[in-house]
């Protein structure tokens, strides 16, 4: 992909084997993932994601976690960092500290603490569209 091309969405683009934590599933303890990690359980711990983390709608994780992309749609209570690019939808609530590179945020996310953009550009806020 060219530097000029469009970008697809982070979770659009999820790799072909991501680590899950379903859905019912519950995980505490500390977690280490090379590739991409996807939450729809409930996480209480740290977690480090080399690749990009997505928390559904309906996950929950409580503790700190770093990733080099992420899209938030759960809840999080702690810290988010995020080493380039965080997209916030419309049903995530975040309690605690956010931190990256660059950060969009849905209309309608509850974001209650610091946020921090570390590349000086604007949060961009967006009206999400599509459904997933």
């Amino acid at each position: 992909m060219s530097e000029e091309a469009p970008r697809r969405r982070h979770a659009d683009r999820v790799s072909i084997t991501p680590t899950f934590v379903g859905a019912g599933s519950k995980l505490t303890g500390n977690l280490e993932c090379e590739g991409d990690l996807v939450v729809g359980g409930h996480v209480n711990g740290e977690g480090s994601v080399r690749g990009a983390f997505t928390l559904s709608e309906g996950g929950h994780w409580e503790g700190k976690i770093h990733a080099t992309n992420a899209v938030i749609a759960g809840e999080v209570t702690g810290t988010v960092s995020v080493s380039e690019k965080l997209e916030i939808r419309k049903s995530a609530r975040i309690r605690g500290i956010v931190i990256a590179r660059t950060i969009a945020v849905a209309q309608g996310a509850v974001i209650d603490g610091e946020m921090s953009v570390t590349s000086g550009t604007p949060v961009v806020s967006y009206e999400e569209k599509r459904k997933d």
